[in-house]
């Protein structure tokens, strides 16, 4: 599942995409480095004297059951936490958080860690810029600002620009406590309105309102129960297309599944619950949509999903001409066998990436008034690098087509004309990450970023037709970069094959086997892990320790083949893709077991339950955030049954006897001396529901034989990836830093 799907379908957003799993910035502070020392022993015996002895866990709650499955007896003694409501459940989960806190509390230098990390995010940072009939947004945060109010530029994009922008909503007015959270923005054609969907604490559950920009106001409409995707305004801007969900039955909110997803049209000014329902084609109960709609407002498109759209990387696509609405829906690709992204309509041409027939993606256009896709005219050929199908990755302006590849596991840029020639490549400043690129066919010129490990994100603009770049605003941070290295390596999976490895180190790192490394993957629904900054890093790199990036398969660094390599009966492939890294940068003498901890969330924290179910051995840490752990029941609740495409349906033998292999609810044993864990979960995560996390910190708890901690961080006020503003970031980070801090024996300052 995709861990945050807003930033690459909103034009500007505040959630952050797996950055805080995958962020890879650091920095380095000469003169507080120097006061860091490093300990020539570590591992779990130098925890603080709270966690020194095998902790007295809180008992779970009874309710276990034995399942027949397949012919086959399966345990399942914590079944009763997944009543998450239960006064048993919370009763536990709140003994869980007080010994969670006794334990962190007892870290030297927590406090401090958060101090640093406050001092490191106090920089101005900028949105990309999105337009709208000559009106240009972009999101601000000073500093510190737990959410980034948006802002009107004044004049045409300029370098320095931003400075005169003037503010035209600040979502940190929308709540004291700062739980009420803009998850992104959409302007209607005239930028005269905007759209702003709200979050409680992190929730999918999603609630958009629509602002008038010349009054200065919200207007008493509100779309309510949606879920992953935005709205899309009409072309005169008096009603917006938005995708919806029944309201949950109270207390059901975590535990529904998403199931009777529908599309419908607002009128602004109309009553609630009046709005008109598009008519769609007959489904299944777990089919969702989204809505497209072209930049000149005809052609609304739609795309189906089995499950969350993108989950599984296949697709229907659905046309409504909305002149002509009398001729109803068209079914352009049925049968849910390939990916498909609409691009945009130009000169009466409907424009499509896709990985159909070309497993790294093509660009294919097809006549608006008779459309075919299955013999769409091939635009862009199938390049050697793959297009990204978790993002939108070919934006359609000024004529042009402007297509982000990926090339070992970082960006590439090209512009190529609508007739198929290509135009040229845009220079980056290294192998990073570059995303934006939005527009229409009408605009002159796009905005984006550029991030690596060590780069901020940066805001540049790219005129059109002539492809000259100039950056709008460079943030300025108080750290030498100089001092820091990235290096991409590859190393050899189990097979053979070569696995992209990206690393961050102090310059002057020494490979005697004794540095503190942190391993990160994800591996699954063909998401690229891309080079990514997060100033919340630099307190790593400034204690001497290193980031590790596995682009494991199942994955789409390579497209996807690569993905395919990694799901179902190929699950384990990226787990041992992950634990090869851990014993690459053993051999290589980055580091020893005691010294090396893993992260991953999401899917990624199935991988870590995986990694510490299976070779517990080979981490001093680790930490599992928001995961998937259980594999047997992950389909009952929220999102997971779209989920089966990369996992399988345990309903089916073939699929059951894979998951039960691997599932680390159930692969959990008794006297094992199992490292350091650190199970995270979100008390508003609507996605991966928290028994998994519950589940799996139960059964590591009572089958925990050495003293390294176990421990249960359930995240408040938090959804699927952590809090969703700056001061809820900062503390989360902090506590995570003292815990790999004190489990590998990293002395704070």
């Amino acid at each position: 599942m995709t861990a945050s799907p807003l930033p690459h379908r909103y034009p500007a957003t505040l959630r952050h995409r797996l950055s805080r799993a995958l962020a890879l910035g650091a920095s380095l502070v000469a003169a507080a480095c120097a006061q860091v020392p490093m300990p020539s022993s570590a591992g779990s015996t130098a925890l603080p004297a709270v966690a020194s002895t095998r902790l007295t866990y809180p008992a779970a709650p009874p309710g276990g059951v034995t399942d027949e499955r397949f012919g086959q007896a399966v345990a399942d003694p914590y079944r009763s936490l997944e009543q998450i409501d239960a006064p048993a459940t919370r009763a536990w989960v709140d003994a869980q958080s007080r010994l969670t806190q006794q334990v962190l509390a007892g870290f030297p230098g927590r406090t401090r860690l958060r101090e640093r990390l406050t001092t490191l995010l106090d920089y101005q940072r900028l949105g990309v810029p999105f337009q709208a009939d000559g009106h240009v947004f972009l999101t601000r945060n000073s500093g510190l600002q737990n959410q980034s109010p948006l802002y009107e530029m004044v004049g045409a994009l300029m370098p320095d620009g931003a400075a005169h922008a003037k503010l035209v909503f600040d979502p940190n007015l929308l709540s004291a406590d700062g739980h009420l959270v803009v998850t992104g923005y959409v302007a209607s054609r005239d930028g005269h309105r905007i759209a702003y969907g709200v979050s409680e604490g992190g929730s999918d559950w999603t609630d958009w309102h629509v602002r008038d920009l010349d009054l200065g106001r919200d207007l008493p409409d509100v779309l309510r129960h949606t879920k992953y995707y935005p709205p899309v305004f009409n072309r005169s801007g008096d009603g917006l297309y938005y995708s919806a969900f029944p309201a949950p039955a109270p207390g059901t909110e975590l535990s529904a599944p998403d199931l009777g997803n529908a599309l419908f049209f607002h009128p602004l000014g109309s009553a609630p619950g009046t709005d008109r329902p598009i008519p769609l084609p007959v489904g299944a109960p777990d089919w969702q949509y989204e809505p497209n709609l072209s930049s000149d407002g005809r052609w609304l498109v739609i795309r189906a999903g089995q499950g969350e759209v993108g989950d599984r990387g296949v697709e229907n696509i659905y046309l409504l001409d909305l002149q002509r609405p009398q001729n109803g829906l068209q079914a352009l690709a049925e049968g849910f066998s390939d990916a498909w992204q609409f691009i945009d309509a130009d000169r009466g041409l409907l424009f499509f990436a896709t990985n159909r027939e070309a497993p790294r993606g093509r660009v294919v256009a097809t006549d608006a008034l008779h459309p075919d896709l299955i013999h769409a005219r091939t635009i862009v050929a199938e390049q050697p690098d793959a297009l990204d199908f978790t993002t939108r990755s070919v934006s359609l302006v000024a004529h042009q087509l402007v297509a982000r590849s990926l090339h070992d596991a970082h960006s590439r840029v090209q512009r190529w004309s609508i007739a198929g020639a290509l135009l040229g490549e845009l220079t980056l400043p290294g192998p990073g990450t570059a995303e934006g690129f939005s527009g229409s066919p009408v605009d002159a010129g796009t905005c984006y970023t550029y991030q690596d490990a060590i780069t901020p994100a940066t805001v540049s603009c790219l005129s059109l037709p002539g492809g000259q770049v100039s950056v709008l605003e460079a943030p300025t941070l108080p750290f030498d970069a100089q001092a820091l290295v990235t290096e991409q390596v590859f190393y050899p999976g189990r097979d053979g094959t070569p696995i992209p490895l990206l690393l961050a180190h102090r310059r002057d790192l020494k490979r005697d086997g004794n540095a503190p490394v942190l391993l990160y993957g994800y591996g699954g629904f063909a998401i690229p892990v891309l080079p990514a900054f997060n100033a919340a890093r630099m307190a790593w790199l400034e204690l001497g320790g290193v980031l590790a990036v596995a682009n494991i398969r199942g994955g789409g660094e390579y497209g996807e083949a690569w993905h395919q390599a990694g799901i179902r009966a190929r699950k384990q492939t990226g787990f041992d893709d992950f634990m090869a890294a851990g014993d690459w940068l053993v051999a290589q003498h980055y580091t020893r077991p005691a010294r090396l901890a893993i992260e991953g969330g999401s899917n990624g924290g199935l991988l870590i339950g995986a990694c510490v179910t299976q070779r517990p051995d080979l981490f001093g840490a680790a930490v599992a955030q928001v995961g998937v752990l259980d594999m047997l029941r992950f389909p009952l609740y929220g999102q997971g049954a779209g989920w089966e495409g990369d996992y399988g349906n345990p309903a089916l033998a073939e699929d059951f006897n894979v998951l039960r292999a691997y599932s680390p609810v159930h692969n959990v044993h008794a006297g094992t001396r199992y490292p350091a864990t650190l199970i995270v979960t979100g008390d508003h995560d609507t996605r991966v529901m928290p028994m998994h996390s519950f589940k799996f910190a139960a059964a590591l708890q009572a089958a925990q034989s050495g003293a390294a901690p176990v421990l249960l961080y359930v995240e408040q006020a938090s959804g699927h990836g952590g809090g969703a503003n700056v001061s809820q970031m900062i503390d989360q980070q902090a506590d995570q830093f003292a815990f790999l801090a004190a489990a590998l024996g990293v002395a704070l300052p």
